[in-house]
């Protein structure tokens, strides 16, 4: 389990503009990993309304929960490692597993027996070094919709804004306003 802080750049893209970069990268197919999210809330929207989000994300037969809430800068990720069968307990049964998890959303006064499980939304990623942090290029898929956005993760707020800035204008890409992946999921969902 971790606590950790993510900031982040992201950008909605065109198919035409995701290949641009995959091809300017030089991205081979077998550098492209498949994940899946798998949304909670509850049936109030209580995570959403205080922009946070819960989700466990299932990758190469690893399974990690991990909750977002507002910092001062970027996001606190509160993450938690599960078993294969509390993986399937908590999608098909409802059932989450106790952990620090747990704890945080009893801090914000939100009842783990109120949270359902909303669906999932799937990606095709690729990542990768760039400059002073992770690039990462997503194709997801999720109810009937599919999108691509470019990820940028620093550490250093500014220093990560103008470098992503500079990502943008080098292949000429108009910044977008691009809600995160959970935000675009349930407004599809809603």
């Amino acid at each position: 389990m971790s606590e950790t802080i993510e900031i982040e750049f992201k950008n909605l893209l065109t198919k035409a503009e995701y290949e641009k970069l995959l091809h300017a990268f030089k991205v081979k197919d077998e550098q492209i990993i498949s994940q899946r999210n798998h949304y909670f809330d509850t049936p109030g929207f209580t995570l959403k309304d205080l922009g946070s989000a819960l989700r466990i994300r299932e990758k190469n037969d690893h399974y990690e929960m991990t909750l977002k809430q507002p910092a001062d800068v970027g996001l606190l990720e509160t993450t938690q490692y599960l078993s294969k069968d509390e993986f399937l307990a908590a999608i098909k049964n409802g059932i989450l597993p106790k952990g620090i998890v747990h704890e945080r959303l009893e801090q914000l006064d939100i009842s783990f027996v109120l949270l359902e499980y909303f669906g999932s939304l799937t990606t095709k990623r690729a990542e990768f070094a760039y400059k002073e942090g992770l690039l990462v290029l997503d194709h997801s898929l999720y109810l009937d919709t599919e999108d691509y956005e470019v990820e940028y993760e620093v550490e250093d707020f500014q220093r990560g804004q103008l470098a992503f800035k500079e990502l943008l204008e080098q292949y000429r890409i108009p910044l977008r306003k691009t809600p995160n992946k959970i935000a675009r999921f349930y407004q599809k969902k809603i």
